[in-house]
């Protein structure tokens, strides 16, 4: 099995995320990828698969949602998978971790997870303090949900 954490980073705030879940994915050895340099040929059954993205107009960011909808037609069957997002903090913010795991489970993925948002300081960021530790727990909770039958 191997371990795909895929992204798009503005600011850089979603690429140190995605960073922690990968280090936190211990004997995995997950290693994250922009996804302009993911290759979906490289996805097998048993493998998982983490997308994250900041949220952009309210939704997954072009390049993440492109690449969502090359993985259409059951691809993902046998696949493992979780979504991420980075947002700002506000009352009303989008949910594009929530739209990325519709479109994995679309693809026959089996979700391990419920969508993740990580906290980001205005559009720009830095991430809100404590949301890198959050994003090194959640890393593990995806590597304990591997374990069970």
């Amino acid at each position: 099995m191997k371990a795909h954490v895929v992204y798009d980073s503005a600011f850089g705030n979603t690429r140190s995320v995605a960073e922690a879940v990968a280090g936190s994915l211990g004997e995995v050895h997950a290693t994250p990828v922009p996804v302009s340099e993911f290759d979906p040929a490289d996805l097998a059954a048993g493998d998982l698969l983490v997308v994250g993205s900041p949220i952009n107009g309210w939704r997954p960011t072009p390049k993440i949602t492109e690449l969502l909808s090359t993985l259409g037609g059951g691809q993902l069957e046998g696949v493992k998978a979780a979504a991420f997002d980075t947002r700002v903090r506000m009352f009303v913010h989008g949910d594009a971790a929530k739209k990325m795991a519709h479109a994995l489970r679309d693809s026959g993925a089996d979700l391990i997870s419920e969508p993740m948002p990580f906290y980001v300081k205005g559009s720009e960021g830095p991430l809100r303090p404590g949301e890198i530790d959050k994003a090194a727990r959640w890393g593990k909770s995806l590597l304990e949900a591997l374990e069970r039958p």
